[in-house]
């Protein structure tokens, strides 16, 4: 079975990552060097929840800036969250922005199209170290 928690600690190239049952929230930078090595962990569980959770499940998502690498990595990992069952009813993933950053603004449009269940897009006046807190404590 999947562990109960995985929380990896924000540096200044990679974002905050906290996996616990039922909340999943990835946010930050991440221009990680070599997303491949930074993200297997994350997959791996996921990949162990979503053949063994079933409950509501909440994804949280926002990054300051995001590199290709990481972006692939983002969509492996949603793609493998698709397989929990009735994810589409009983799941939803707000995709957080900073105000003005119509980047970020249209790649969550684009991940939008590739996530099950309810999806919306939500705007914020900055993603940083105090808002990413603010979202663990309203999560916890």
């Amino acid at each position: 079975m999947y562990p109960d928690k995985l929380r990896i600690e924000p540096t200044k190239r990679s974002p905050l990552i906290q996996m616990e049952p039922g909340c999943l929230i990835i946010m930050g930078r991440s221009i990680v060097e070599n997303p491949a090595l930074f993200f297997e962990p994350v997959h791996t569980w996921i990949s162990s929840y979503a053949k063994n959770y079933s409950g509501k499940t909440k994804i949280l998502l926002g990054f300051e800036y995001i590199n290709t690498g990481s972006i692939k990595w983002l969509y492996i990992l949603l793609r493998t969250l698709n397989e929990i069952k009735d994810l589409s009813s009983s799941g939803y993933t707000i995709w957080y922005y900073e105000e003005g950053d119509d980047d970020m603004y249209e790649l969550g449009n684009i991940i939008k199209s590739l996530v099950e269940g309810k999806f919306t897009i939500e705007e914020v006046l900055l993603m940083n170290d105090g808002f990413y807190n603010s979202v663990i404590e309203k999560n916890q």
